[in-house]
């Protein structure tokens, strides 16, 4: 699934695709992208909106509207966008829907597993519905220790589950979980309200630093995932421990291990993140 630092590289290359931009015409092709909504009707309701901005909040992308409205984009598992000039995007037998701008280019939506969801809603709306289902953003000057701990207080679950949990930081998931982890030299399954204080600190900078090297290498292209310019990521390639079971760790050399944690493939290294 796009973690936080796919989503904000969607976001990033769309950006100057879509702000001041009008959606000329927007055909939804698949009713589960809109469900309990009628697709041509959410379509309809988009033709002439006018893109103020594109942001990102958690693993969502949010195309901000003149009108106040705003339309919310959830990639779940495998969806991605594509923009591409008027006639030019080729044959896909998984796209979901397309939008033709009013400078002639086409963004298309693609979703392999057919998860991916748009609702559209007012911006006040929006705001609340995200504010119910998401904490803090993990990137945001106000994410510090303190507030990583005031998460984590009394929390009885293993660390790794409680950093999965989109009400304790926006936009985490399975990889950048275990790469920051990694960083902060905890095991993913310390009871996450027994860490320290020092430990709390090594994990929030740990959770940046994670997230950073993401966005850098404009995420990672494990299956579906790819670029709105067409390109993949590159975060594949500098993984420290996901997905690297019996490679060496970077740091001490010992095998990488995987176990499950809260039903999720977990790698870690057992010499330098001991359970203790």
């Amino acid at each position: 699934m796009p973690e936080l630092p796919e989503v904000e590289t969607v976001r990033v290359e769309l950006e100057p695709a879509l702000v001041g931009r009008t959606f000329e015409r927007v055909d939804i092709l698949d009713p589960r992208l809109t469900r309990p909504l009628e697709p041509a009707s959410v379509a309809a309701e988009l033709e002439g909106e006018r893109v103020r901005s594109v942001d990102r909040r958690g693993k969502y992308l949010i195309v901000r509207f003149e009108s106040g409205r705003a339309l919310l984009v959830h990639l779940r598992m495998t969806g991605s966008f594509r923009h591409a000039e008027g006639g030019l995007l080729g044959d896909d037998p998984h796209r979901r829907a397309v939008v033709r701008l009013d400078d002639g280019s086409d963004v298309a939506y693609r979703d392999v597993r057919r998860f991916g969801t748009w609702l559209l809603a007012s911006e006040e709306d929006l705001d609340a519905y995200l504010d119910e289902r998401l904490g803090r953003e993990p990137l945001d000057r106000a994410f510090t220790p303190a507030r990583l701990a005031e998460r984590l207080r009394g929390r009885r679950a293993p660390i790794k589950a409680a950093l999965l949990d989109q009400r304790t930081l926006a936009g985490m998931g399975n990889i950048y979980v275990d790469e920051a982890l990694w960083r902060a030299q905890v095991h993913p399954l310390r009871v996450a309200g027994e860490l320290t204080d020092d430990e709390i600190a090594l994990l929030t900078r740990a959770v940046k630093a994670s997230l950073r090297a993401g966005i850098a290498r404009q995420g990672a292209s494990l299956r579906d995932y790819s670029t709105p310019n067409g390109g993949g990521g590159r975060m594949q390639t500098a993984f420290n421990v996901y997905g690297r079971r019996g490679d060496p760790c970077e740091r001490c050399g010992a095998p990488i291990d995987k176990i499950r944690v809260a039903g999720r493939g977990t790698w870690y290294c057992p010499s330098c993140q001991r359970l203790s």
